[in-house]
């Protein structure tokens, strides 16, 4: 899910309060691309975004 969110996000169009946080979502995003999570189907996605949002009352 996050993943799929920082790959599709605009990280500059992201508010940030400190240059730190923008670092930060860089950062995650390189780590994420190393493990198997590149390697989710659309699907997958798809299920833990379902799965995400459930119970969260919007």
């Amino acid at each position: 899910m996050l993943f799929d969110w920082l790959m599709s996000t605009d990280l500059n169009a992201v508010p940030i309060t400190h240059p730190a946080q923008k670092q930060a979502l860089t950062d995650l995003l390189a780590r994420l691309e190393e493990v198997d999570v590149t390697e989710s189907t659309e699907e997958e996605i798809a299920a833990a975004q379902d799965e995400v949002a459930k119970n969260m009352g919007w």
